[in-house]
């Protein structure tokens, strides 16, 4: 699967939503886990603001590596941030679009 490095130099990143577990099954309640830790995963939307624009991404990290309170509006580093194209056929329509996925997402508040 292709991966493609995020370069973060002149971003400016927030927290737009604290993180949530990622589902692996919503309706039976299964939480995604990590192929290689088996731990548990979770998503942290974030603000990406560069160039006077902004975009909220979901971004999935291992719940072991947030660190810090992650509230809304909180600067966060992102680190080993990457992308990962995707593409899949569900019901007989062809849908895409990318992933984000951080090594680590630490809190940059005092």
């Amino acid at each position: 699967m292709r991966v493609i490095p995020v370069d973060m130099t002149g971003v400016t990143a927030m927290v737009a939503q604290a993180p949530q577990p990622k589902m692996k099954d919503k309706k039976n309640g299964i939480i995604a886990v990590d192929a290689e830790t088996g731990g548990a995963l979770v998503t942290v939307d974030v603000l990406f603001v560069a160039n006077g624009n902004a975009d909220v991404v979901t971004v999935t990290v291992g719940e072991a590596d947030v660190s810090g309170d992650l509230k809304t509006g909180v600067p966060v580093a992102l680190t080993g941030l990457v992308a990962r194209p995707w593409e899949n056929e569900f019901n007989g329509q062809k849908r895409h679009g990318i992933t984000f996925r951080a090594a680590a997402v630490t809190s940059l508040a005092g």
